[in-house]
């Protein structure tokens, strides 16, 4: 799915919105395989326009949402390992768990999950949570801050110009998600990320990348833009932005990546006006060529003291790496021995010398130790069609979640790495082609998946 809007994508024009021609197909959804190409139509309007974590309880609490696999034996983990992670499931407790969960798991065809039916042993409390968006749903984040544990936001995925974000939360009384806020968005969002306070310090802000990177503020009735970031103000054109990360470890730096083939760094400044205060305003810090051609991705590290190093992908099938305090040069960590293009990237939340990439088309993760570059550590490989979304655990090195097209959410042990890793160790299928997973920071029993119109919560 995510074969992301990945047609040679051209510069667009900016602020009239016209003619966002046939390059600015939402990287988002491989949905290439099934949204056909997102052809966006000219705009009427403007560029502009409106614009402490979970105890680490192992897996699974319960039998419902996902179902467990008996990995085969394999010798203890080398030393390169990841730190391990919590406790998972004994042979008595997977046995425990039903064998009705696993059966689904050996159809070559995708089975539908046990929605509805997922109830834990606390009584009230669901395995499985859903909400039906009234438009398609790529983009997707958890909010972090301690007062919304629940609250997501979506982007939709329309072919057209005018899109869509809903902020959506979790009512407990009624174990029904709720609508909390819609607004308007110019074309698809390729992605959206909540500011990362998770002391709940800062404003509340929300930031979407599509022709533009966007800063909006949140309310408790309305959502207002803060800021458009345009690094390019004497050009009518625009090169859209394929992705951005929102720093950790300093919340004023953003970072975007572009089909342009550039990556640029910004920064947020804050002041105040008359009647308003906090006003958030950007600007650029650093812009670099980071590869031959289209970049996809961007990802901050947390190495390094988590503020100056990212790496990117791109179209030219690379994984490199960058030092903001040395920007002369960088560092090729792997290179596709295909040339595909590389669409994903995503860190390892303990341990910043692991991450994972995934390719156009492919049915694969590939996991890479930046100590040992050119070199994956593992390959991830049970998935029957192209992945579309990566995440690891907040919670623990050795655990990561894949989503694909074959409806299948596979959450993986990796702590016999470098030896080959045959089977994950849960599973969960969908009830249709899943477009993006999302692992809660804050709360880490929880995983969020969204496919057609659907978002799902998962409790692990």
């Amino acid at each position: 799915m995510l074969e992301a809007l990945i047609d040679k994508q051209h510069s667009q024009p900016a602020r009239s919105g016209r003619g966002y021609s046939r390059g600015f197909r939402s990287r988002c959804v491989r949905a290439e395989s099934r949204t056909a190409s997102a052809l966006l139509s000219p705009s009427p309007g403007s560029g502009a326009g409106p614009g402490g974590a979970a105890p680490c309880c192992g897996f699974p609490r319960s039998p419902l949402p996902l179902r467990p696999r008996s990995p085969s034996p394999r010798p203890s983990p080398p030393s390169r390992s990841p730190r391990p992670g919590p406790a998972l499931p004994s042979a008595s407790r997977r046995a425990q768990l039903g064998p009705h969960l696993c059966r689904a798991r050996c159809s070559p065809q995708p089975q539908r999950g046990p929605l509805g039916r997922a109830m834990s042993l606390h009584g009230k409390r669901k395995e499985i949570y859903k909400y039906e968006a009234p438009w398609t749903v790529y983009a997707m984040n958890w909010s972090v801050r301690p007062d919304k544990r629940f609250r997501l936001a979506l982007g939709s995925f329309v072919e057209e110009y005018n899109n869509k974000v809903q902020l959506v939360g979790l009512d407990e009384e009624s174990s029904e998600f709720i609508c909390r806020n819609t607004f308007d968005h110019p074309y698809p969002t390729t992605k959206l990320m909540w500011i990362p306070d998770t002391k709940g310090v800062y404003p509340d802000l929300l930031a979407t990348s599509g022709d533009y990177l966007r800063v909006w503020r949140v309310g408790e009735t309305e959502t207002r833009l803060e800021c458009l970031l345009n690094n390019n103000k004497n050009s009518d054109f625009c090169a859209p932005l394929t992705s951005f990360d929102w720093n950790e470890v300093d919340p004023y730096l953003l970072g975007t990546s572009s089909i342009d083939t550039t990556c640029t760094i910004w920064g947020l400044e804050t002041g105040q006006v008359l009647g308003r205060v906090n006003l958030v305003s950007g600007h650029v810090k650093t812009q670099l060529i980071a590869h031959d051609k289209e970049v996809y991705d961007i990802a901050f590290s947390r190495a390094g003291g988590g503020r100056d190093m990212f790496a990117s992908v791109g179209a030219d099938g690379s994984v490199r790496m960058f030092d903001l305090r040395h920007l002369e040069h960088s560092t090729i960590i792997y290179e596709d021995p295909q040339h595909h293009p590389l669409l994903r990237l995503c860190w390892n939340k303990q341990d910043p010398n692991y991450l994972a990439t995934m390719a156009m088309d492919g049915m694969e993760v590939v996991i890479l130790d930046v100590r040992v570059p050119c070199t994956p550590v593992a390959r991830l490989n049970n998935h029957r069609a192209c992945v579309n979304g990566i995440a690891w655990a907040p919670h623990s090195s050795c655990h990561i979640c894949t989503a694909a097209d074959d409806h299948q959410a596979l959450i993986w042990d990796i702590q016999q790495m470098p030896r080959a890793i045959e089977d994950p160790i849960l599973a969960y299928t969908a009830e249709g082609e899943i477009n993006n997973v999302q692992w809660a920071s804050t709360q880490p029993d929880w995983i969020a998946i969204c496919y057609n119109n659907c978002l799902e919560i998962l409790r692990v």
